[in-house]
């Protein structure tokens, strides 16, 4: 299940870099390749951060040798190659567009004059592989629907839990019709209609859903160009939809007209679409495949200040470059990353489980008891941006899932702060800083690396 949804971005075994001989040897980091899902990525970027601080290098230089490369070092361990791998790009526009040298240093100096606030500065990327890893899983339908009047209805099997499904696909339908997205009208999942629909997980509900609309809005737009290549001369291949009108011969029609002719000429003006995504296998005895369709990259930097005296923290800025391919809807996906963003850093820094020690159950099982964080949690310095270019494989539109993905860039949170409490030490030794990392936990790690520098 977490290979499903995660695919660290390294490719491992090597983080030795030049003669490291400590505990993270090549023979530990091989141990890890396996890993999927966060648990498994959080503990490579600790590895990461080890090795950085044992050699006295910056965390980015150990991470960035050992990204997966471009023609080589491009296997994953489960045989997948990676052929569309743009995180050196990707990461290098970050570095630069965050300032993260020059903030580096002036933490340095800000840190030796601040003998109670640390402040920490981490910059980690995302490698997240995009498909089901159940083969039969990645599959859709969609029904469109268009009416006397030129309006447009869609059915799809996603389910719209306020992520912009619904915007993405009516996008996607209206774009195929070359009509305005007023037209265009999607109601909720219904298996009445679209049977047998897959989960709307793993990130793939734009990808699969829109692809099903796509195919089911095509077919209906050939007929249309049929019909009025017959009635108005031409062929149907030079029939062009654009801003609700039809081009036909040297004819400019309004869609709504095309679309009554249609109906009197006995047209069919619904369709059904399918879509099955491509080239996926995966034998889960063996643990190989190639279980994902292409994988989506990110990188976040954050700055992070913490008080020595009582754990607390404070996010004073994250700087966040995310990659969806050729964005459907910008606003859309900008929205998404910054929403998983906030809840991974929740997760990474607040949201502690406790249970109680001799019924175990749950006693952190409310808002009274859980802490989620909130919008006064999000950094007054939070930048948010996507990395421009398509997908490598012929998604919809050239697009990116965005779902999931950017949930993990808050990893940066977390080793920002774990900067912090090394500072507290002088970094001279490692912090045992644990998930979640609330102050107790930092205190406690505050308290460790002090007394080891001692």
């Amino acid at each position: 299940r977490a290979l499903c949804h995660f695919d660290n971005t390294y490719w491992l075994p090597d983080v030795s870099m030049h003669g490291y001989s400590g505990k993270t040897n090549t023979q530990s980091n091989t141990a890890f390749r396996g890993f999927g899902g966060p648990q498994g990525a959080i503990a490579i970027e600790n590895i990461m951060e080890t090795v950085a601080r044992e050699l006295g290098r910056d965390a980015l230089d150990v991470r960035r040798v050992n990204f997966y490369g471009k023609t080589e070092r491009n296997v994953t361990p489960y045989s997948q190659v990676v052929t569309d791998n743009v995180i050196h790009e990707l990461v290098a526009e970050l570095e630069t567009c965050s300032d993260y040298r020059a903030r580096r240093d002036a933490i340095a100096e800000f840190n030796a004059a601040s003998p109670v606030l640390k402040r920490g500065l981490s910059l980690t990327p995302l490698k997240f592989g995009i498909s089901f890893n159940v083969k039969h899983f990645n599959q859709a339908g969609a029904l469109v629907h268009v009416y006397n009047d030129g309006s447009i209805l869609v059915n799809h099997g996603g389910t719209e839990m306020g992520q912009g499904l619904n915007t993405k696909v009516a996008q996607v339908v209206a774009h195929e019709l070359g009509v305005g997205f007023g037209r265009v009208r999607v109601t909720a999942t219904d298996t009445t209609k679209v049977a047998n629909t897959s989960a709307t997980a793993a990130s793939t509900g734009a990808d699969l859903n829109g692809k099903a609309a796509q195919d089911a809005a095509r077919q209906i737009r050939e007929r249309l160009a049929a019909c009025a290549a017959e009635r108005h001369g031409g062929r149907a291949e030079d029939v062009r939809f654009a801003n609700d009108q039809v081009h036909i011969n040297g004819k400019v029609l309004d869609f709504k007209a095309v679309v009554g002719e249609a109906y009197i000429e006995r047209v069919q003006l619904w369709s059904d679409g399918f879509y099955a995504t491509p080239g996926l296998s995966w034998n889960k005895d063996t643990m190989q495949g190639r279980p994902f369709f292409y994988y989506a990259y990110g990188a976040a930097v954050s700055e992070v200040v913490v008080d020595t005296l009582t754990g607390e923290f404070k996010l004073l800025r994250a700087d966040v470059l995310h990659d969806v391919g050729r964005s459907l809807n910008p606003a859309v996906d900008v929205g998404q990353v910054e929403g998983a963003f906030i809840q991974g850093m929740g997760w990474l820094t607040t949201e502690e489980l406790v249970w109680h020690p001799q019924s175990g159950k749950l006693t952190t099982h409310a808002p009274s008891t859980y802490k989620i964080p909130t919008a006064n949690d999000c950094p007054p310095v939070f930048n948010v941006r996507l990395f421009e270019g398509d997908n490598f494989e012929d998604s919809i539109h050239r697009s990116k899932a965005v779902g999931e993905p950017p949930l993990l860039l808050p990893f940066s949170v977390f080793f920002a702060i774990r900067d912090a409490v090394s500072a507290a030490g002088g970094h001279r030794s490692n912090p045992p800083l644990q998930s979640p990392a609330t102050p107790e936990s930092i205190l406690r790690a505050i308290e460790a690396v002090q007394a080891a520098g001692s």
